[in-house]
């Protein structure tokens, strides 16, 4: 998987907040337009919404008596250990393609939101549909061998897609500050920031959420493993023993007495 892996570079000291990565997205998943309101800032939609799989985050920070101006591509983050896929219980739902990426169906989907949980990056967004909706990477263009509609839009290739570690190792080589190169067994998007990770939003140590941690990977293979082991036994004792036959002998010499 790592060599055949694709993922994204996201340069933010080259983000200029146009914002084309939105459209382009839009435009070619057929996303619906949402309607928002000003609230005071250029930031726009506030927040990722079912019709929006990847939005600018701008924050704005005082340097100096200015105003200074970060930018951070939202997104999926199509992690190695995806929370959203542990805790979803519809086969099918959501998957991982040969290229690594986590991708969705909406017609598996049960709408149970387990989801939206379970990730570190609060990304999963439900519809009217009531059906997950997030970003997939354009895996139709990715598998017919085009780059994404963001990456292809960008205008400043803030937004570079290609093999993951061929990304992770130039973005080394230019002394980037690296954020997802392992955690979560590697993000499918990782970012060169110019500061901290909390300073756009992002946690610093992103993990999966204790409970599904407990439940998928210590619980739940624990009762798989009691019920068959207690399959086994029972079969074993059959095996060595045989069936019980005490009580029938009994319950015979019972009714042969009435």
């Amino acid at each position: 998987m790592a060599e055949t892996r694709k993922g994204f570079l996201i340069d933010t000291t080259r983000c200029i907040g146009c914002r084309s990565c939105q459209v382009a997205c839009k435009q070619w998943n057929k996303l619906e337009a949402d309607k928002t309101a000003n609230q005071g800032s250029f930031e726009n939609p506030r927040d990722l919404t079912p019709n929006l799989y990847n939005r600018i985050r701008f924050v704005e920070q005082a340097d100096s008596g200015s105003v200074k101006w970060l930018f951070m591509n939202e997104r999926c983050m199509h992690c190695g250990d995806a929370g959203c896929m542990k805790v979803c219980p519809s086969p099918g739902a959501l998957y991982r393609t040969k290229e690594g990426i986590v991708a969705f169906n909406r017609e598996k989907c049960i709408s149970c939101k387990y989801c939206v949980s379970a990730c570190p990056f609060n990304i999963p967004r439900y519809g009217t549909d009531d059906k997950v909706s997030k970003c997939n990477l354009c895996g139709d263009r990715v598998a017919g061998g085009m780059p994404p509609a963001c990456a292809k839009a960008c205008p400043t290739q803030s937004i570079q897609f290609g093999n993951r570690a061929e990304l992770v190792a130039r973005a080394k080589a230019a002394k980037k500050s690296i954020y997802g190169e392992s955690d979560l067994m590697g993000l499918g998007v990782v970012y060169a920031l110019e500061g901290k990770p909390e300073e756009y939003g992002l946690p610093a140590k992103p993990s999966i959420p204790v409970s599904i941690f407990l439940w998928k990977d210590v619980i739940k293979p624990l009762g798989i493993l009691g019920f068959w082991g207690s399959v086994g036994a029972m079969l074993l004792h059959y095996v060595t023993i045989g069936p019980k036959k005490l009580d029938d002998e009994t319950n015979n010499k019972e009714e042969s007495h009435e």
